[in-house]
C-alpha cells in the first residue's frame, strides 16, 4: 500500500463530495489520503477498530466474513464511487467484515474525527450514509430469504441477474464460478453444475471467463424469491 498526493479535482468526481460545501471540503482536505492497494490485497479486516471512512476511487473489491479456518462467504462487491467502514463510524464497533482488493484499487482514506465533524454540519450527506446502511440492510434481509428460501439454482438465478452489466446489446457477468459459490453459499463444483445445466437450457453462454445473459426474463423468474 501506497500513499499518494490527493488532488481536489478527485473530490469533485466522487458523489458522496458533491454534498458537501467548499468550505467544508477545505476543512476535510487535509484529513484525506489516497491509497493504493493491490490486487488480493486487504483494506481493512475484520475485528479491527474503526477509524476512517474509505471511498473506491477505481477498482473492485469483496466484501467477505470467514471463520478463521479457511471459509469465507462473499457479502457483496463494490466498486468505484462506493464506499465502505460506515458501520463502524456509526456505532463505533469493530468492523463486523474484511474488505479484499479483486483488482488494483484506488482508494479515498478519510480519518473518523475530521468526516464526523463535517457530517454533523451536513444533513444531505448524512442521509446518504442513513441510505447506504439501510440499503445494504435490505440486501442482506434478500439474503437471507434466498438462503432460507430458494435452492442453489435460484441463489444462482439470482446472482447472475444482480451483477450482470449492460455492455452494448449483452448482459455480461465477470464473476467466476468460484467467486459466485461464495457469494450463494454453495461449492464450487455445485454452482458448475448449476451453470451447466443453465447454459444447456439456452438461458446463458460462456465467453471465456464471462458469462452472457441470454433469456433475462427467465433468468429473473429462476431467481424470484417464492
Amino acid at each position: 500500500m501506497t500513499n499518494l498526493a490527493v488532488n481536489p479535482s478527485i473530490l469533485k468526481t466522487v458523489p458522496l463530495f458533491a454534498l458537501f460545501s467548499d468550505h467544508q471540503l477545505a476543512a476535510l482536505f487535509p484529513a484525506i489520503q489516497h491509497r493504493s492497494y493491490p490486487r488480493h490485497s486487504f483494506m481493512l479486516r475484520a475485528g479491527e477498530r474503526s477509524d476512517a471512512l474509505y471511498i473506491i476511487l477505481s477498482g473492485r473489491a469483496k466484501i467477505v466474513i470467514d471463520d478463521g479456518e479457511g471459509r469465507e462467504v462473499t457479502l457483496t462487491t463494490i466498486g468505484a464511487s462506493e464506499f465502505f467502514g460506515e458501520m463502524s463510524l456509526i456505532d463505533e464497533k469493530p468492523r463486523s467484515a474484511s474488505v479484499e482488493a479483486l483488482e488494483p484499487c484506488e482508494v479515498l482514506y478519510i480519518s473518523k474525527p475530521a468526516f464526523m465533524a463535517c457530517l454533523k454540519d451536513n444533513f444531505d450527506a448524512a442521509m446518504l450514509i442513513l441510505k447506504s446502511v439501510v440499503s445494504r440492510l435490505r440486501e442482506a434481509d434478500r439474503k437471507i430469504a434466498s438462503l432460507a428460501l430458494m435452492d442453489v439454482h435460484g441463489r444462482v438465478a439470482r446472482l447472475i441477474m444482480d451483477v450482470a452489466h449492460e455492455s452494448g446489446d449483452q448482459w455480461i457477468v465477470d464473476t467466476g464460478s468460484e467467486e459466485m459459490a461464495r457469494m450463494v453459499g454453495a461449492s464450487r463444483e455445485m454452482v458448475s453444475r448449476v451453470l451447466k445445466d443453465m447454459r444447456d437450457s439456452g438461458l446463458i453462454r460462456r465467453d471465456k471467463r464471462k458469462i452472457i445473459v441470454l433469456d433475462r426474463a427467465s433468468m429473473d423468474q429462476r431467481g424470484a424469491v417464492r
